[in-house]
C-alpha cells in the first residue's frame, strides 16, 4: 500500500493513511493507479448502487410505482432520520409489505432527532433505524414482484441475490464464479473483488457505456435518483451527498465500511475505486477530491467542496492545531 493522506499537528506529521486506488474506463482498461490496483476487498456499502440496479431491471420498479426517492434510499447508508425511516416504510408499503420484513437488524440511529425520539420515549431501536434498511426494502420488493421467498432473502442462493451477483459480474468483468461473497454487517451478502474491478464497474454504471441492454435504463434511474434525492443516500450536510448534489447528476458515488469509496462520472466515463488500509475514514474526502483533480473532474465542481479538501484538526478549546489532508500521490 502507499501512502494516500497525513495528518499534523503543530507543524509536524503525527499520523500516515495507506492505500490503494484504481482508476478505470467503462471498457475495462486501468487507466491509474496507486498501491495495489488488483488487491481484492469487499464492496461493503459501495455496493448499494449496483445491488439496487436488480429493483429497476426485475420490473419492481414499475410494478409498485417506486419513485426516485425510494430509489434513492435503496442505495443508502443513511442516518435514521425520520424522513429516511418513511420513506423506507412507505417503499415496503408499495409491495404490501412492513418493517417486520427487515432481517437488517437493529442500531440507534446516526440522526440526532431520532435518536434523542427513542430515548426520551424510552424504546429500542428498530429495523427502520438501520442504515440499511433501504437496501434491504430493495431487496425485499424485489422478491415480492419476482415471488421469491420472502423470509430467505439474504440466502447467497435466493433468486434475487443470485441476480445482484449477477449485475455485479457484468458490470465489474468478474465471472460469477471469481466473486468471493461474505457476509456484510447488516446480513446481507457482501462482494469481494479487485480494487480496479470495482472502478470499471463504477464508470459502467455512472455512463452506462459497455452494459447489456437490460441494465442500461436502470442504471440510468439510479444515476437519477440519487441525483435528485443526495440526502437519501447519507444524510444532509454528509460529505456523499454534498458530492452527490455538486456534480449534478454526473456521478454515482457511494462510500463503504473499513474506508473503501467508489466513484463512477458520466461524462468522463472513468470510475474509481479507493481503499484506506487501517479503516479509517476521517482521511477520505481528501483523497478522493485529489483523485477528482487528477482525472479531470471541473475545477468549478471541485470549488463547490473546497472545505473538504484539507480538514482541520481542532483540540477541546476549538483551537486549530493540525490538518487531515492527501499526500502528493500520482495517478
Amino acid at each position: 500500500m502507499a501512502l494516500l493522506a497525513r495528518t499534523t499537528r503543530s507543524g509536524a506529521v503525527e499520523n500516515e493513511h495507506h492505500g490503494s486506488i484504481a482508476v478505470a474506463d467503462a471498457e475495462g482498461g486501468l487507466v491509474g493507479w496507486v498501491g495495489d490496483p488488483h488487491a481484492r476487498f469487499y464492496l461493503r456499502s459501495s455496493a448499494k448502487p449496483l445491488q439496487a440496479l436488480s429493483v429497476v431491471a426485475s420490473g419492481a420498479h414499475e410494478a409498485f410505482g417506486i419513485t426516485p426517492k425510494e430509489l434513492a434510499v435503496c442505495c443508502a447508508s443513511h442516518s435514521g432520520s425520520f424522513e429516511h425511516q418513511d420513506t423506507v416504510a412507505g417503499l415496503l408499503a408499495k409491495a404490501g409489505l412492513g418493517p417486520e420484513h427487515l432481517r437488517c437488524g437493529t442500531h440507534l440511529p446516526g440522526d440526532p432527532g431520532a435518536r434523542q425520539a427513542l430515548e426520551v420515549a424510552g424504546e429500542p431501536p428498530n429495523p427502520l433505524h438501520n442504515n440499511c434498511s433501504g437496501k434491504h426494502a430493495g431487496m425485499l420488493v424485489t422478491a415480492q414482484h419476482v415471488g421469491a421467498p420472502l423470509e430467505t432473502y439474504l440466502s447467497p442462493d435466493h433468486p434475487v441475490q443470485q441476480m445482484i451477483r449477477r449485475n455485479i459480474s457484468l458490470l465489474s468483468g468478474v465471472p460469477t464464479a471469481d466473486i468471493h461473497i461474505g457476509v456484510d454487517g447488516c446480513g446481507a451478502p457482501v462482494h469481494r473483488l479487485p480494487l480496479s474491478a470495482m472502478a470499471t464497474a463504477f464508470a459502467r454504471v455512472a455512463s452506462g457505456r459497455h452494459l447489456p441492454d437490460a441494465l442500461r435504463p436502470a442504471a440510468a434511474a439510479i444515476r437519477e435518483a440519487t441525483a435528485a434525492h443526495p440526502h437519501m443516500v447519507s444524510s444532509r450536510g454528509d460529505f456523499s451527498a454534498r458530492l452527490i448534489a455538486a456534480c449534478q447528476g454526473d456521478v454515482v458515488a457511494k462510500g463503504g465500511a473499513e474506508a473503501l469509496f467508489c466513484a463512477g462520472f458520466a461524462s468522463l466515463g472513468l470510475g474509481f475505486g479507493v481503499k484506506i488500509g487501517d479503516g479509517s475514514f476521517r482521511a477520505m474526502s481528501p483523497i478522493v477530491l485529489r483523485i477528482m483533480a487528477q482525472i479531470g473532474v471541473k475545477a468549478s465542481l471541485r470549488r463547490a467542496l473546497a472545505e473538504y479538501e484539507r480538514l482541520p484538526i481542532e483540540n477541546c478549546r476549538g483551537e486549530q492545531v493540525g490538518w487531515v489532508e492527501a499526500a502528493e500521490f500520482g495517478l
